[in-house]
């Protein structure tokens, strides 16, 4: 199909990444002069990075990507937090991962950069290790859910309708299309806290997006971009141990009340609640 230009370069890749990490076909991967190291992960996958992908996040050391494996010995395992043939979708936050990029707005916000308010989208859909999800999505792409990225959904609004249940990440930085989109769909699970809290707009010629509203912008006293009267961002956002787990009920899905990015590489219990939901 792609040959034969049926398909964009980027549906190929997408493609050829989900067939990869699914295992359906396997290439030999050879790095010369990069160390493979195994992340600590208590048991559910085999996780692991290259060394030369490790640096400094507030003191630890983090890797920027991180790879996953199924492990033959946890078959029952993956069964029971697995999904085949649910119709639901995850959306993945470009957006957000961009937005927390290298002279992003988080140089603008800390003053370090007065027009740093508009950023590039990160090539190739990256994914940042924490504020863009990369472990949650790659933990749920590996157990079979579908996923889509927030620019699918912001050229195309009403993708959603095809869908059953829509699973949010951190997806923080939105546009107002993609906000209505979301917020009227029937069932909605917000994984993490923090979703829907800042209004951009996208220039996909210069391939930018622009920030407009919220998380202190235009001014001090701006707060959700989207006056959303349900965000969660307090106090839930900077709970990352998530001892206390809950989903709880708003009027188009649920809510988690921590941010899960740590433990959703280990915690069966909230992997099964998720499969429960989506069922």
């Amino acid at each position: 199909m792609w040959s034969e230009n049926q398909i964009d370069d980027e549906s190929f890749l997408n493609a050829l990444e989900f067939l990869i990490e699914n295992q359906i076909i396997k290439v030999e991967h050879i790095v010369t002069g990069e160390e493979r190291i195994e992340v600590n992960a208590p048991g559910i996958f085999y996780v692991w990075s290259y060394k030369n992908d490790f640096h400094l996040e507030f003191g630890e050391p983090t890797s920027r990507d991180l790879h996953f494996e199924l492990i033959e010995e946890n078959e029952q395992l993956y069964k029971d937090i697995g999904v085949e043939d649910v119709n639901a979708i995850v959306i993945l936050p470009v957006f957000t991962s961009s937005a927390y990029s290298e002279n992003g707005f988080y140089e603008y916000f800390f003053d370090r950069c007065d027009d740093c308010t508009t950023v590039k989208i990160v090539e190739n859909n990256y994914l940042e290790f924490y504020q863009g999800s990369q472990i949650g999505a790659r933990v749920l792409q590996i157990l079979g859910y579908k996923t889509i990225t927030d620019i699918d959904l912001d050229k195309n609004p009403k993708i959603l309708e095809k869908f059953d249940t829509v699973i949010l990440l951190h997806n923080e930085y939105v546009t107002q299309s993609m906000f209505n989109s979301i917020v009227n769909h029937p069932h909605v699970i917000y994984l993490y806290p923090n979703a829907l809290y800042a209004e951009i707009e996208v220039d996909y010629e210069k391939n930018e997006i622009t920030l407009i509203r919220g998380h202190g912008f235009p001014t001090e006293d701006e707060d959700n971009g989207f006056d959303w009267e349900f965000d969660n961002t307090r106090p839930y956002e900077f709970d990352q141990k998530c001892e206390k787990w809950e989903f709880y009920e708003i009027p188009n899905g649920k809510m988690l009340n921590c941010y899960p990015e740590k433990i959703l590489i280990s915690n069966t219990q909230l992997l099964k609640e998720l499969k429960n939901l989506v069922d």
